[in-house]
C-alpha cells in the first residue's frame, strides 16, 4: 500500500532509530501478526426512507492521463518519503475502520475506549449496532475475524508506542448509504443498514475486506527489511482469508450481482478498470481476486483513501472517514 519510495526510507530510517525498530521487534515477537432498510435477502434489497443528510459520490470513470507518472500502486514518483510510524498508523487507521464494524456487529459495542487515544483527533463511531445474526455458523466466523481485528489494533498501536494516533472518526450510517446509492443497489431516498441482517453485514464486510487485501499486497513487495516484510505479509494473509471466506458466503447466499456492483463502484472511485472483480465472473465462482497469473491486485495507499472516503478526486476527508484519518498518510489521489 506504499510506494517505493516511501518503503526505500523506511527501511533507511529502521537503521536511524533503534528504539522504534527494537520496539517494533519485540512486539512482532510477542503478539505476531497474524464496513438498507430491513436486509438483503437472496439479491433482492430491502430499503427504508433515508434522511438528507446522505452524502453524494461520484463514481464516474476519468482518464487515467495523470497516472503516467505514477507507479503501479499508485504513487507520484516525486512524493515524499513517509517516517515508518506514518507507514503503519495508515494501516491502524484501516484496522480501526474493520475491528469496529465486526465488533459492533458482535458485541453491539466498538474498539474499547483505552485503545483508541493517540496521535490526532480522537472521533467516534456512528450507525453501529449489534446484528440478529440467523446462524450459529456466521456469528462465528464474525467473532473469529472481530477477535483478528482487534488483535491488529493492539499490535500496531504497541509496534508504534506513543507514536499511535488515535480513532479517527467513523461514520457507518450516511456512508454505506452513499455507497449502496452509487453502487445502484438502493435508490435515492433509501438506506442501507449494515447491521439491519446477516446478508447485510457481508455485503459490507465485502466492501472492507477486498481493500484491505489490495493495501496490505500494495506494500508487500517493496519491502527490502525484513521485519517489515514478514509483518506486511503476516496481516496480509490473515486478511486475504478473511475476504475469501466473505466472498464464499456471499457466493453461496446468490449475492454475486450485488458484489458485482459493488466491485465496479471501487474501480470508479479508485481509477482502476478491471483491478477489481465481484464474486462472478461470466456467471460462475469468481471467489479468489486474482490477475491471469493468479497473484492478487494490489493499490497505493491514495486508492485506498479513494475508495474510504467514496471519493475519486483528491481529497483529505469524507466518506467512512468525516474527519480524515490520522498520521501523515492522509490525502486520496486524483483521478
Amino acid at each position: 500500500m506504499f510506494g517505493k519510495r516511501y518503503v526505500r526510507h523506511l527501511v533507511s530510517r529502521s537503521a536511524e532509530n533503534p528504539t522504534d525498530r527494537r520496539r517494533f521487534l519485540r512486539t512482532a515477537g510477542a503478539a505476531g501478526l497474524g464496513l438498507v432498510g430491513a436486509g438483503v435477502t437472496g439479491a433482492t434489497l430491502m430499503t427504508e426512507s433515508a434522511g438528507n443528510s446522505t452524502p453524494e459520490v461520484a463514481l464516474e470513470n476519468t482518464s487515467n492521463s495523470k497516472d503516467k507518472d505514477k507507479n503501479q500502486y499508485g504513487y507520484n514518483k516525486d512524493d515524499a518519503a513517509a517516517s515508518d510510524a506514518a507507514v503503519l498508523n495508515f494501516a491502524l487507521n484501516l484496522e480501526f475502520l474493520e475491528a469496529n464494524l465486526y465488533s459492533f456487529a458482535i458485541n453491539g459495542y466498538g474498539v474499547p475506549g483505552y485503545l483508541t487515544d493517540g496521535v490526532g483527533k480522537k472521533g467516534g463511531v456512528s450507525g453501529g449496532h449489534a446484528v440478529k445474526f440467523e446462524s450459529d455458523a456466521v456469528k462465528q466466523i464474525v467473532k473469529e475475524i472481530a477477535d483478528d481485528e482487534l488483535a491488529h489494533v493492539k499490535f500496531l498501536r504497541g509496534a508504534l508506542g506513543k507514536a499511535a494516533v488515535a480513532q479517527p472518526k467513523i461514520d457507518f450510517k450516511d456512508s454505506f448509504t452513499a455507497a449502496a446509492q452509487a453502487a445502484g443497489l438502493i435508490q435515492k431516498g433509501q438506506t442501507f443498514d449494515p447491521f439491519a441482517s446477516e446478508p447485510n453485514l457481508l455485503v459490507a464486510a465485502y466492501l472492507f475486506e477486498d481493500v484491505g487485501v489490495s493495501a496490505y499486497k500494495g506494500a508487500a513487495p517493496l519491502v527490502n527489511n525484513k521485519t517489515f516484510l514478514d509483518a506486511a505479509a503476516g496481516i496480509l494473509a490473515v486478511e486475504a482469508y478473511h475476504a475469501g471466506i466473505i466472498r464464499t458466503k456471499l457466493f453461496d447466499r446468490g449475492l454475486g450481482d450485488v458484489t458485482n456492483k459493488i466491485s465496479d463502484a471501487r474501480n470508479a472511485l479508485a481509477g482502476n478498470k478491471h483491478d477489481d472483480q465481484g464474486v462472478l465472473l461470466d456467471g460462475k465462482a469468481n471467489l479468489v481476486l486474482a490477475d491471469g497469473n493468479g497473484i492478487a491486485f494490489g493499490r497505493g495507499a491514495d486508492r485506498v483513501l479513494n475508495i474510504a472516503y467514496l471519493n475519486p478526486k483528491k481529497v483529505k476527508s469524507g466518506g467512512f472517514y468525516p474527519d480524515g484519518v490520522n498520521g501523515d498518510i492522509n490525502t486520496s489521489g486524483g483521478y
